[in-house]
C-alpha cells in the first residue's frame, strides 16, 4: 500500500510491513519485556484501546484509556513479561489487524534525541531481521513511513500523543529527523535549552540540590526529584541549566512557572530575577508567572518591594520515635486502632514488587471509591482525580525515580501500600500511602510501620508533606502532634 495515496486527515489503519512473516515468527524479541515496567511497551491511543479491548484483551491492562501504555504480563513458559494480546505458544499478536501505530511502525522508531531537543526517526538495530536487511531497502521503507508522518494526519495523531515519542536509545540507528513533528510536539519550546523531564535527570537534579545548599532539618518534601517527576503524567516539566544554575519549569494551560526556586550556589536573588524575565517574556502580561515552594529561609533573602509573597500550605513534620511508639494520652486513639488491626487481622508487610502491580492498582479504585462515598467535598474529588495518574506512574517507575515501597498483605491480598524517599538523610518522606478504608485501623497501622520502618534506618524525623487545604487532612495530620509545620511560599513580582 502506497502510503503518499492516503487522505492526509484519515488516520492511517495499517502501515506496510517490511519485516516477513517468517523472521517474525522466529523472533524472540518483540512483544517480550524483560521488566514489568519497561519504558518499551506499546503506547495505545483511545482508539487503539477500543479496538483492543473489543478482540479480547481486559481494558484493566490500560491505566488510562483516553491513551497510555500497555501493563505487561507474566510470560508463563519463560522468564520475563509479554504484552497481553501476545500468545506465547503461536508466537502471534491477537490483535494484529488493529495493533497500534506504536507496533506498526516497528522496526522502525520516533525518539528524542539525546539531548531532548529534536525528534528524529530511527531503525531499532534489536530486531533481527534489521541486522540483516540490506540498508536501501531500510531506506526505501523508512520513507514510505515518512510519506504518512509527515501528513497533517499522521502529525496530528502523533500530537495528540506525544508518549508515542520514545526517550533517547544509543542502539537505535536514526535515519532522519523529524523537524515537522518536532514543531508540533514543542511548539511551546521558546528557549531552545528547555529539556523535558525524564527519569535520568534525576542525578542532575540531585547535584543541584547539594550545591543550592538546600538540604538541613527544615527542607520541605518539594526539595526532591520524585515530588515532581510524578506529575510529569498531569502537566509537561521542563528544565534547563545555566550559570551553574538549576532552573524547573511546568506549563499549564494557562502558562509557565516554575514549581520550586532555581537551584543554584550563586546568588538567589539574581537567580530569581532570571527566572521571572523568562517566564514574563514566555507569558507575557498573564499573572501566572509564579515560584513555588519557596523556603521560609530563602523567603528572607528576596524580601524586596517587587516580590510578592504568599504563603502556602506548609509541611508536617514530626519527631519519628514518637509516631512509632504511639506512647502517652496524646496518641491513645490512634494507638488503640493499631491494636484493633492487629487483633483482627493477620497483616504480613513486603517489599513492594512490579508483580504488585496490578493489585495495587486495583486497591486505589478501591480506595478512590471509598474515599467518594465518603464526607469529601468537591475539591478533594478533583485532587483524587488528579492523583490517579502520579499513584499509576509511581506504581511503574517507583525504582527509576528513586522511591522505596511497600504493601500490606491480609490474607495473602494486598490491603495497602505506601511509598516515599529521604528529603534529608535524617528525614523520610511518606509520598503516597492509601489503605483499604473497609479495615479499620488499617491506615493508622500502615502509617505506624513506616515509620517504625524508617526509624531503623536511622530517620529522625518523618514528613507526611501537606494537607492540601483539606480540613480532615488538617485535623488528622493535627492529631499526631507534628513538631512543626515547614512554611513555604508562592512568590509572584510586582509588574509596571
Amino acid at each position: 500500500m502506497d502510503l503518499r495515496t492516503v487522505d492526509s486527515k484519515q488516520t492511517m489503519r495499517v502501515l506496510p510491513q517490511l519485516v516477513p512473516d517468517s523472521a517474525c515468527g522466529r523472533c524472540d524479541v518483540c512483544c517480550r519485556f524483560p521488566e514489568a515496567d519497561s519504558f518499551l511497551r506499546p503506547y495505545f491511543t483511545h482508539q487503539e484501546i477500543t479496538d483492543a479491548v473489543a478482540l479480547g484483551v481486559p481494558d484493566s491492562f490500560f491505566p488510562d484509556t483516553s491513551g497510555s501504555q500497555v501493563e505487561l504480563v507474566k510470560n508463563p513458559m519463560d522468564e520475563g513479561y509479554l504484552c497481553p494480546a501476545f500468545d506465547s505458544q503461536s508466537g502471534r499478536c491477537g490483535i494484529y489487524d488493529v495493533r497500534p501505530l506504536d507496533c506498526q511502525l516497528y522496526p522502525l522508531a520516533l525518539m528524542w534525541d539525546a539531548s531532548g531537543q529534536e525528534v528524529l526517526l530511527g531503525w531499532d538495530s534489536k530486531c533481527p531481521f534489521m541486522r540483516d536487511a540490506v540498508p536501501r531497502a531500510i531506506h526505501e521503507y523508512a520513507e514510505s513511513v515518512l510519506g504518512w508522518v509527515t501528513t497533517e494526519g499522521g502529525l496530528d495523531k502523533i500530537a495528540a500523543h506525544p508518549h508515542l515519542v520514545g526517550r533517547f536509545q544509543d542502539d537505535v540507528i536514526v535515519l532522519q529527523a523529524l523537524p515537522h513533528l518536532t514543531a508540533r510536539l514543542v511548539p511551546a519550546r521558546v528557549d531552545a535549552r528547555l529539556r523535558p523531564l525524564t527519569p535520568a535527570d534525576a542525578p542532575q537534579f540531585a547535584k543541584a540540590l547539594e550545591r543550592a545548599h538546600v538540604i538541613g532539618h527544615d527542607t520541605p518534601a518539594a526539595f526532591a526529584f520524585p515530588y515532581h517527576y510524578i506529575w510529569t503524567s498531569l502537566l509537561p516539566y521542563w528544565w534547563m541549566e545555566f550559570d551553574h544554575t538549576l532552573f524547573l519549569f511546568a506549563k499549564s494551560s494557562d502558562g509557565w512557572f516554575m514549581p520550586l526556586p532555581p537551584l543554584g550556589a550563586g546568588p538567589l536573588d539574581q537567580a530569581v530575577e532570571q527566572a521571572f524575565v523568562m517566564m514574563q517574556s514566555w507569558n507575557g502580561p498573564s499573572p501566572v508567572s509564579r515560584i513555588e515552594n519557596v523556603m521560609e529561609s530563602q523567603r528572607q533573602l528576596l524580601e524586596c518591594g517587587e516580590i510578592q509573597f504568599r504563603q502556602k500550605d506548609g509541611d508536617y513534620l514530626y519527631p519519628v520515635g514518637a509516631l512509632a511508639a504511639l506512647a502517652g494520652d496524646h496518641y491513645k486513639s490512634q494507638r488503640a486502632l493499631c491494636n484493633r488491626a492487629t487483633r483482627e487481622q493477620t497483616i504480613t508487610v513486603e517489599p513492594y514488587r512490579a508483580d504488585d502491580q496490578a493489585d495495587c492498582v486495583r486497591l486505589y479504585e478501591r480506595w478512590v471509591d471509598q474515599k467518594r462515598n465518603g464526607h469529601l467535598d468537591q475539591m478533594g474529588k478533583l485532587l483524587l482525580e488528579d492523583a490517579e495518574m502520579a499513584h499509576r506512574l509511581v506504581l511503574h517507575q517507583h525504582e527509576q525515580i528513586g522511591l522505596s515501597g511497600m504493601v500490606v498483605k491480609i490474607h495473602d491480598d494486598i490491603a495497602a501500600y505506601t511509598f516515599g524517599y529521604w528529603v534529608t538523610p535524617q528525614t523520610w518522606c511518606i509520598l503516597l500511602e492509601v489503605a483499604d478504608r473497609s479495615i479499620p485501623g488499617l491506615a493508622q497501622w500502615i502509617f505506624r510501620e513506616t515509620c517504625r520502618t524508617a526509624m531503623a534506618q536511622g530517620a529522625t524525623s518523618i514528613n507526611a508533606m501537606d494537607d492540601a487545604g483539606l480540613p480532615g487532612l488538617r485535623a488528622a495530620k493535627l492529631a499526631y502532634r507534628p513538631s512543626s509545620i515547614l512554611d513555604t511560599w508562592v512568590i509572584t513580582r510586582m509588574t509596571a
